[in-house]
């Protein structure tokens, strides 16, 4: 079979499970059909590749679903890698970090390998969020589980040994001493931040750091950071109660200067406004939040271009509380409709509240993928341009145009490769990075029409030419040129595109290519292509 009637079948097969799953009500938004008619060519010695679009939904590094478990609670999925996503959330008890102001980025360090082991080789990251309280007293909240003795146990309070605990005066005019509130609190604050960007800063395993630290979840409310929006629970305002005077500065200051690698994201998109931070909305598409959170973070303009946006839906409280699930969550039409304007607009780049979603539900399974793809990046190579024969010494150039229909931008700039593969292993023998290449800047569209169900401002089509020179001898015979970008992490392929052309291990062949030859013969049969979801093998080194 050829890879066009290939094509017609494998859409068809689609199209019929789309019927059965009910892809064909996924409601506010439907992806643009991509190319579905493969194409090569070769003219005046150059090879050119029209690759068949992978419309489906992509795991990706660093976007998408989010995962979050609690420890001694949650267990862990039994799927690998987790579905769709490649984040997880871990929520960072300060006193497992240090617990006085002695220990040292050791202890940072021994808890974080600790947490989170074995994630390099599922190929996720991690975004930590340091914290104290999980819950209040004054909101139920206790010092310790009953339930579970876990070690790790994420509920209760977990202050160091060295900072006194709160003292909560009934009346509402009335300062609360110790804690947050405790006159050695900011200094320590600095010091365990700089602590931790010397531990997580250079660590791979890290995609993002949420500042966390104060408020019930390290939510920064309860206390809030400043006095911007109305408190939580309080009539109004009291310093030292319901806010902490100059604690914006005190964290903003830290996480700047601790941080010159990670991306760094806050709770609320109203505060911080003299730094460059990301955003964790934590209550995404919820109605009650529709001006503290949503509007607010349209204010931000184009800081989604650099930090990412991020959250998670939480559907046990408010308008969203007559779901009892996330998958009702997103099966409901109109409240879909919202997620995906929501995430369209603010350019999203990942979600969380998943963690108890069953992926094996058949009505569940085509709005998360809508969603994973809608998501973050999704970058589409439209045509790609070899030359049919090259010799050592002698430079030569490869050009391509990509697109990204996603919702956001990859925030790191890693290494797109160019490499020869042997024909039969399939393994690599010769490879370059492209260096005049920065991904990052790699732009979906922007003012996002719903009606139209397209970005006003269409994404962009960026053209990519580079020159490189083969420096390995190399035995005159045919190899695959393949495309792939890498985790600087071990420099192994990690990032995929939007293809069918696919090999297992994270590469995408793109044709033959001769070494001191002209072939008769360019195209990779269909069936040397492989699955891309089904594709376990990706990892990184967390060295």
């Amino acid at each position: 079979m050829n890879l066009y009637n290939r094509v017609k079948t494998v859409f068809a097969v689609i199209t019929h499970a789309s019927l059965i799953l009910g892809c064909s009500k996924l409601g506010p938004e439907k992806f643009p059909p991509g190319s579905t008619l493969p194409s090569l060519s070769v003219e005046d010695g150059i090879v050119k590749v029209r690759p068949v679009e992978f419309t489906g939904a992509i795991r990706n590094p660093m976007k998408g679903f989010r995962e979050f478990i609690g420890a001694g609670i949650d267990p862990r999925r039994s799927e690998y890698p987790y579905p769709y996503g490649s984040l997880i959330k871990e929520y960072m008890q300060w006193n497992m970090l240090e617990d006085n102001a002695g220990d040292g980025v050791e202890k940072i360090i021994a808890y974080s390998n600790h947490r989170w082991q074995g994630v390099e080789d599922m190929n996720m990251k991690v975004i930590p969020r340091i914290y104290i309280v999980w819950m209040e007293p004054w909101h139920g909240g206790v010092a310790k589980n009953t339930y579970t003795s876990h070690p790790d146990d994420l509920n209760g309070w977990h202050w160091p040994s060295d900072i006194p605990g709160q003292v909560r005066p009934a009346d509402p005019s009335q300062p609360i001493t110790g804690g947050y509130f405790h006159p050695t609190f900011q200094d320590r604050v600095k010091a365990l931040v700089a602590k931790a960007g010397e531990a997580w800063d250079n660590d791979p395993r890290v995609a993002y750091v949420e500042m966390g630290i104060i408020g019930e979840w390290g939510e920064q409310h309860d206390p809030n950071i400043t006095t911007y929006w109305d408190p939580h629970d309080e009539p109004e305002h009291v310093a030292n109660r319901t806010w902490i005077p100059g604690m914006e500065k005190t964290l903003g200051d830290a996480f700047t200067s601790a941080f010159k690698n990670k991306k760094v994201m806050v709770r609320y998109a109203y505060e911080f406004n003299d730094y460059e931070f990301g955003v964790y909305w934590d209550s995404w598409s919820q109605p009650e939040e529709q001006d503290r959170g949503y509007n607010e973070m349209k204010k931000l303009g184009d800081r989604w271009k650099t930090q990412p946006i991020g959250g998670e839906i939480t559907w046990n409280w408010g308008g969203l509380s007559k779901f009892k699930s996330f998958e009702e969550v997103v099966k409901d039409d109109a409240t879909r409709s919202v997620v995906i304007e929501q995430i369209r607009n603010l350019h999203n780049n990942h979600l969380g509240g998943i963690t108890w979603a069953d992926f094996n539900n058949r009505d569940f399974r085509p709005h998360a993928e809508l969603l994973q793809k809608t998501m973050g990046y999704n970058f589409v190579i439209s045509e790609f341009n070899y030359p049919a024969s090259i010799r050592k010494g002698q430079p030569f150039t490869v050009s391509f145009k990509v697109k990204n229909n996603g919702s956001s931008p990859f925030y790191y700039d890693w290494p797109v490769e160019i490499a020869l593969l042997n024909k039969r292993t399939k393994k690599k023998v010769w490879g370059k990075t492209l260096s005049s290449v920065k991904i990052s800047e790699w732009m979906p569209g922007d003012n996002w029409d719903k009606a139209a169900n397209a970005y006003q401002l269409p994404a962009p089509e960026y053209s990519i030419s580079e020159s490189l020179t083969l420096d390995t001898d190399l035995t005159e015979e045919e190899y695959v040129l393949s495309i792939s970008v890498l985790d600087p992490a071990g420099m192994q392929p990690s990032l995929r595109f939007a293809m069918l052309n696919y090999f297992t291990g994270g590469r995408h062949p793109l044709g033959y290519i001769g070494i001191g030859k002209e072939l008769p013969n360019y195209e990779i049969p269909e069936t040397d292509f492989k699955d891309m979801l089904t594709d376990r093998t990706l990892k990184y080194s967390k060295q």
